[in-house]
């Protein structure tokens, strides 16, 4: 951050607080005009957002398992685990202290993932159906890394909160917080790259699995 701040003062300094100003009225007035005008041609959402949103999410090579409440969430995780002959220690969301993760045989820290760290635990701001991909905001207590880092992203994901397209996404994060946060993330399925002769290789610049718990009754 530090390294940040002083190429943006540097750049305020040169600009001057005036035309800085300026600037920033501008950019926010172009961003005005453009919200609430008419959408381009659009694909006509899905009756059933929850298995369309299944539908491509395993298209991109996630799993996907449909239980009730968050309830049942931990036993669901550990169930996968178990069949991916998978480590039963990781790191969630300080969001998700609440689940009795220990009841279900899983040994689970609270916050940020570290380098070795092999099973992230997230929820998700929202979950498009569209594209089958998770939308996850880059806050102090849902930390961007837990996603990224370990070979197994295992992210929970409330009934509720799935949306048709990206523009409900983003529609939604306008409403809901106004400024921006640090950092957005859209997850669609593992990491991939097919750089090398046109090979897929999963896991390439982050996870190797994405496993989706989807919780019907929230």
């Amino acid at each position: 951050m530090s390294a940040r701040n002083d190429i943006l003062n540097r750049l305020g300094q040169r600009l001057g607080a005036d035309q800085l100003a300026a600037r920033r009225a501008r950019a926010e007035a172009a961003l005005a005009a453009h919200i609430g005008q008419p959408q381009g041609p659009r694909p006509t959402p899905g009756a059933d957002l929850l298995a369309e949103f299944r539908r491509r999410a395993e298209s991109l090579a996630s799993t996907v398992e449909v239980v009730s409440t968050w309830a049942d969430a931990p036993a669901a995780l550990a169930r996968y685990l178990a069949e991916k002959d998978l480590p039963r220690q990781g790191v969630a969301w300080p969001s998700l202290g609440h689940l009795d993760w220990a009841g279900a045989g899983l040994e689970i820290r609270l916050g940020a993932a570290r380098g070795d760290d092999r099973l992230g635990i997230t929820s998700c701001y929202c979950a498009i159906a569209e594209t089958g991909t998770l939308m996850l905001l880059g806050e102090s207590d849902t930390h961007a890394v837990t996603s990224l880092l370990p070979e197994t992203h295992v992210a929970l994901v409330p009934a509720s909160l799935l949306l048709w397209g990206m523009e409900e996404g983003w529609a939604k994060l306008r409403a809901e917080r106004g400024t921006p946060p640090r950092g957005v993330n859209f997850v669609s399925g593992p990491s991939r790259t097919g750089d090398i002769e046109q090979t897929l290789v999963l896991g390439a610049h982050g996870p190797y699995r994405v496993h989706l718990i989807l919780l019907q009754d929230c």
